[in-house]
């Protein structure tokens, strides 16, 4: 099986109204979801990112300027990932189609990892 990064973006205004249980709940979703493809032996790794902004790298005639990003106008943020095995995109779709990160309004990427 390969490897596929399942990348969470989010809207950044989707949780503005969710209160603290109902968070604790959505948490619950998502902790049973990735226990679940962990006990199918799928799961690589995961980690929900912070929500703060995190810093962008560009480089320019050999000079590297570092800034805050994503700026003010995005309209989406990466707010997480989780690294699955997969037979191939299809498989990977498949198994993305039940997180529930879909639920709430958010966008999977599926890509797959390149190990050469």
């Amino acid at each position: 099986m390969d490897g596929y990064m399942l990348l969470l973006h989010d809207s950044t205004t989707a949780m503005g109204d969710v209160s603290p249980d109902e968070i604790q709940a959505i948490i619950a979703e998502y902790v049973a979801w990735r226990d679940s493809i962990a006990g199918q032996g799928r799961l690589i790794g995961g980690e929900k990112l912070t929500d703060e902004p995190g810093r962008n790298l560009t480089a320019n005639n050999g000079e590297i300027r570092v800034t805050d990003g994503p700026y003010a106008e995005a309209k989406e943020m990466l707010g997480g990932y989780f690294a699955i095995k997969a037979e191939n995109y299809d498989d990977a779709v498949e198994i993305s189609r039940s997180c529930p990160h879909l639920k709430y309004g958010g966008r999977i990427e599926v890509r797959k990892i390149d190990t050469h």
